[in-house]
Parts: structure tokens; sequence; C-alpha cells
């Protein structure tokens, strides 16, 4: 798995404390933004978060281009609306010649699954050539491909979508891969908005775990965790 931030909006947090400001201030654009240099821009982001100001966190996205995951991660990851997304076709990019897969550790650690898995990987794959070698559209040969198949997607989400993403997908219930995915996703976003996503991650880091009686039972490590990860842990 390949997860990199290939752009966002530049100076984030200054964007979203000149949004903030502005719907309290009389005063010009231009005159914010020449107050907002010299004024404590963190100070005034951590009081607009604690009030539950999220509405100017959407005048800020970040694109991610990740490669290396699975369709089963892509089907989650497309359910998040507020969001844009370019995935690889596999109408228009034929896998006859290269058929990757995801195996998950489940599976990788367990020798006669994982025969299995790779049994049936290369049955679909020869399944496959086969019907584009009879001459059937790659768009119609890609039905028997399986949710395992490796794909790459880019991905623009606001800030305040991501936080509720990060609250969804850090969590220690959601599915292996699309967590990993976005722990590594968050650890990028902290280096450029280290105010903003400081809380950031499952629900438990912040408050009580929203999950009730589905609880993990790590409250404790989970929230040590989050801690340290712009720290490289």
């Amino acid at each position: 798995m390949n997860v990199t931030l290939i752009e966002h909006t530049p100076n984030p947090e200054q964007t979203v404390a000149l949004a903030a400001r502005l719907c309290y201030s009389p005063v010009s654009i231009g005159e914010l933004r020449e107050k907002l240099e010299s004024a404590d821009i963190e100070k005034f982001l951590d009081k607009i978060m604690s009030l539950g100001h999220y509405s100017v966190l959407e005048h800020v996205s970040f694109t991610f281009a990740i490669e290396g995951i699975s369709r089963v991660t892509t089907h989650q990851l497309v359910r998040h609306r507020i969001a844009s997304f370019s995935q690889q076709s596999q109408r228009y990019v034929s896998h006859k010649e290269h058929f990757a897969s995801i195996m998950p550790i489940s599976i990788a650690g367990h020798a006669e699954a994982r025969q299995v898995f790779a049994d049936m990987t290369e049955a679909l794959h020869k399944a496959y050539g086969r019907l584009i070698e009879m001459g059937v559209p790659a768009e119609d040969a890609r039905y028997i491909l399986p949710n395992a198949t490796e794909t790459k997607i880019i991905m623009t989400m606001n800030a305040r979508e991501l936080l509720h993403y990060f609250a969804l997908r850090c969590c220690e219930r959601a599915q292996w891969e699309i967590r990993e995915m976005s722990i590594e996703m968050l650890r990028l976003v902290r280096r450029v908005a280290p105010v903003i996503f400081r809380n950031a991650g499952p629900g438990c880091v912040d408050g009580p775990c929203p999950e009730g009686q589905f609880c993990c039972g790590k409250t404790a490590e989970v929230r040590e965790f989050f801690k340290r990860l712009d720290q490289g842990n």
C-alpha cells in the first residue's frame, strides 16, 4: 500500500482561521489577512474547534493518491459521499497480462488458506485471459474478477469530512485495510495542518467510545497511539 498526499489547499490553517474571523468581523478581508499574519492562528483555531464551528473547515481540501489497495477497500471508501474519487478503470485497463491481488494477513499466515487463495486467484486470472482471447470485451470479462483485485484511486476530501472519516475508519473496529490506509492519511495531513487534525482519529481519542457494547476495550492504548502518531509511531 502506498498513500501520498499529492495536493492540498495552501496554508490550510490560515485559510480556515481567515474564514472564521470573517464571520465575526466588520473589516475587509484584506485587513483580516494582514492581522492574521501576526495573530496567534493556533490559539484561534483551537477556539473555533472547541466551539464546534466546523463549517469553516470546508474551505480547505486534501488530495490523496492511493495505490496497492483492494477493491474491497475502495467499495467502502466511496460510501463517503462528500468527496471526489477517480479510480483505475477495469473497463479500459485490461488485467490480461498482470492480475495483482491483495491477500489479507489472516490468510497469508495460514498455509492451507494461503494455497486456497492462490489457487483461486490463478484460476480467475486464467479464466479472465481466456475470455479476452475469445474476444470478450474487458468491460465484460471483469465480471469474474474478485474483490481482492488490486487497484489505485485518487481521492479529495475537505477537512471537515476528513475528521468525520477518520472518526469512523481509524477505529479498531474498522476493516483492517481501510484502517491502515486511513491512519497513514491522518499521519500525512497532520504534517500540514497539525492544529486542525490534532485530535483527529477514532471517536474515543477525544471522548468516550461511540461503539457502546462493541467497544474494543483498548481505549487507553488507542489514545496513546494516535497521540504519538505524528512522532512516527
